[in-house]
């Protein structure tokens, strides 16, 4: 199979567990799973998960034993959706062509389904680990990249400094932060879970850093060009311009791919993948 036909087989196995893995539509009290339902199947990519499980391929070829994982770093990502859309937070009345979800089910039922879907990933891991005592490292790291240390602090960080002027270390951190700490937990928690080699989870970690801050620069032009907020948000081309901004982006996708060099052929599939989230369009 070439790269795309790889890319569709692993979000159609992706998107099987997800639904096995999430409460019934109807399960009382229905909205709220209904809610969850609605935002993990509003059309995302699901980069985070081919991600988990292409690094976990590296080393082991059963990827059915690390979908719990994949689908529990989905579920944080969505909880981070959902409330990042809030009117407190960015305000977003659509992603992805959809409403919102605060749009369909009001603001105080899109709270709760962020915090549903995030308890519910912490659940899936602990079944998972319960059964699987040697992912427990994979665990932690997926936590702490979406706690404080990871994913909140950089959005505590991006919203302090909304309508205010960054430096490039505040710059750095909201990017390491909030976004490339979950993608980089996604890779080395892969390899973790397969067991792999501390040389080989330096490797796949440094891939996935560089490649958290591809996206996010990436995604910074993608919302200059589609007329977004980057003049009151921290982005790459409010501090530095367009034209930086993408010898940014793909510079750090070089890099992303010179640090799996060490798996050779093996590691075809996540270099084309770091290309694939540099061309990408939203």
């Amino acid at each position: 199979m070439d790269f795309n036909q790889q890319l569709k087989h692993k979000i159609e196995i992706i998107d099987k567990n997800l639904d096995n893995m999430l409460p019934p539509a109807d399960t009382y009290p229905p909205v709220i799973h209904e809610a969850m339902r609605y935002s993990v199947f509003s059309g995302g990519k699901r980069l985070r998960p081919v991600l988990l499980i292409s690094a976990y391929e590296l080393f082991d070829e059963h990827v059915d034993d690390c979908m719990p994982l994949a689908c529990a770093i989905e579920f944080i990502h969505t909880y981070s959706l959902i409330h990042d859309d809030l009117p407190a937070m960015d305000d977003d009345d659509t992603r992805r062509g959809k409403a919102t979800c605060h749009k369909v089910f009001g603001e105080g039922i899109a709270v709760l389904t962020g915090d549903a879907l995030l308890n519910h990933a912490f659940e899936v891991m602990l079944d998972d680990i319960a059964r699987n005592p040697h992912h427990i490292a994979a665990a932690i790291a997926i936590a702490k990249a979406a706690g404080i240390g990871g994913m909140i602090g950089g959005q505590v960080m991006d919203l302090l400094y909304e309508n205010k002027p960054v430096d490039d270390g505040v710059l750095q951190y909201i990017h390491q932060h909030k976004t490339a700490a979950l993608i980089c937990a996604a890779v080395k928690a892969g390899a973790l879970a397969a067991g792999a080699d501390e040389v080989y989870v330096r490797a796949i970690e440094q891939y996935g850093l560089a490649l958290g801050m591809a996206f996010q620069i990436s995604d910074d032009i993608l919302d200059v060009d589609e007329g977004g907020k980057e003049e009151v948000k921290a982005t790459y081309p409010a501090l530095y311009g367009i034209e930086a901004s993408i010898k940014a982006a793909q510079e750090f996708t070089q890099h992303a791919i010179d640090a799996i060099a060490v798996f050779g052929q093996k590691g075809t599939f996540l270099k084309e993948m770091a290309s694939y989230m540099m061309r990408r369009s939203n």
